[in-house]
């Protein structure tokens, strides 16, 4: 039937057309382009030179405007699809949102009945308890609100309602350690406590600390308790009160100090610089500008003393004075030997420094000098991995570390710039130069900026110990 139906309109053309069937779609809509503006006389001219025949192209054309008129009904269906995945979408977020609306309804509820079973971890619920938190739970449950969130209503957590769940209804709680807690196995009794608290109460040890009768209660062959376990039960019994015409030691956290400029503020601390031979060590002093962050002074000894420290504070004093000091500059360090001896305490009077000391063994309390030595022991070329052999191998050490620091580390804390430039006062303008080179890159592509450009005010005021 096809070589019949094409013989119609062709002929003796079919062999002809054998040739011309393996045609392409996009080659057939080619040659329909080139024909669209040909008048009978021209197709039937292009027709030879192409070796077609005029039949082909009018079908080519016919098989086309099909296609074109059954778009509009391809796009009805897409359209129609689209419309009942809309509707399944809003169906299923009303749904969603009506099942939100009955949860919070049934929270309201149950939060205005004011019933709550929590409070300390570990306490016990009773078994009148249990079976109204059951009941209350049940019926949210039911009302379509979420478990966690009940519990979270009722200050329970949902382990504990799983875990009522698996017992008898009315049981009470079984676990040994609620609300009552364990002694512990090695714990005095309350007759040891009483014989210990008798023994130091004694005429002969009344005016003794436990410090001293341990000892001589050990030469006695006697042994109640240990020296911090007497300590503990007196201070228990309120008798570890301060005696004597001396007053009772303080430790208070030291005053603040803050700094608007350089060299109001110096911290300064000493730390050790391994050399080759184990069990000797140099000693690093290093003195701190608070504001800027620029090590002002630093030498190496190879001993710890408070001439070392007083030189090493002339030296920063008569190297900095051209910077302007401050009329009382303070200077901040540790409670150690060094830094309270009699000699650099009366240098600092001598050069108008007033001194300031953290706490005993509160590091701290003089964090800016801890954190100095952190950044110096934790370098690439650390003096701990790589040991020094002379005294000079480690002062040119520390100067090449200090040069770097100052000159060239940008110190996050104080928006990035170097404690030198800070120091001198170049930090506004390399700061203001920051900012103009952000808002001009926030002009030039603002779709890549959600916000505020970065910050880049300088830092104010900087404190130690607020």
């Amino acid at each position: 039937w096809r070589v019949k139906y094409r013989s119609r309109f062709m002929g003796a053309a079919l062999l002809k057309d054998r040739e011309t069937s393996s045609l392409s779609s996009e080659e057939k809509l080619s040659i329909l382009l080139e024909t669209m503006s040909l008048n009978e006389h021209e197709l039937g001219e292009y027709c030879r030179q192409k070796g077609l025949y005029p039949e082909q192209i009018e079908a080519w054309k016919k098989t086309v405007l099909e296609g074109l008129g059954s778009l509009p009904e391809k796009t009805q269906r897409e359209k129609v699809s689209q419309q009942a995945k809309t509707i399944r979408q809003l169906k299923s977020e009303l749904l969603r949102k009506e099942k939100a609306l009955a949860e919070e309804a049934t929270l309201l509820m149950l939060k205005k009945s004011g019933r709550s079973f929590g409070g300390k971890r570990g306490r016990k619920i009773d078994g009148e308890s249990r079976q109204e938190m059951t009941r209350l739970i049940e019926e949210a449950r039911k009302e379509g609100a979420r478990l966690s969130r009940i519990c979270a209503v009722l200050e329970i957590s949902p382990r504990t309602f799983q875990r009522h769940g698996k017992k008898k209804a009315g049981g009470e709680d079984g676990r040994k350690a609620a609300q009552t807690k364990r002694a512990p196995a090695n714990g005095l009794t309350c007759e040891e406590e009483a014989m210990i608290v008798s023994t130091v109460n004694e005429p002969r040890f009344a005016s003794m600390s436990p410090a001293q009768i341990v000892p001589i209660l050990a030469d006695k062959e006697q042994y109640l308790a240990s020296e911090s376990t007497l300590y503990r039960i007196l201070r228990k019994r309120g008798q570890l009160a301060h005696r004597g015409r001396s007053k009772a030691p303080t430790h208070k956290r030291p005053s603040p100090l803050e700094a608007t400029a350089p060299n109001q503020v110096w911290t300064w601390d000493i730390t050790y610089l391994s050399p080759t031979v184990k069990g000797h060590f140099f000693y690093l002093y290093l003195i701190l500008d608070l504001y800027s962050r620029k090590v002002v002074g630093w030498e190496v000894y190879a001993e710890e003393s408070s001439e070392h420290a007083a030189e090493t504070i002339r030296k920063t004093v008569f190297r900095e004075r051209k910077g302007g000091i401050a009329p009382k500059v303070v200077l901040h360090s540790d409670n150690g030997a060094p830094m309270k001896g009699a000699t650099m305490l009366g240098t600092l009077q001598m050069l108008r420094i007033r001194p300031s000391f953290g706490r005993p063994s509160v590091s701290n309390d003089n964090a800016y000098s801890e954190s100095l030595f952190k950044t110096l022991k934790y370098r690439p070329d650390d003096p701990v991995e790589k040991p020094f052999d002379t005294l000079e191998e480690g002062r040119k050490w520390v100067s090449s570390f200090t040069g770097w620091y100052n000159e060239e580390h940008r110190h996050s804390a104080i928006k990035f710039v170097t404690p030198s430039q800070r120091h001198s006062g170049k930090e506004r303008e390399i700061l203001n130069r920051r900012e103009r080179i952000y808002q001009e890159a926030q002009k030039k592509n603002p779709e890549r900026w959600s916000g505020k450009t970065r910050d880049w005010t300088p830092i104010g005021k900087v404190t130690l110990n607020p």
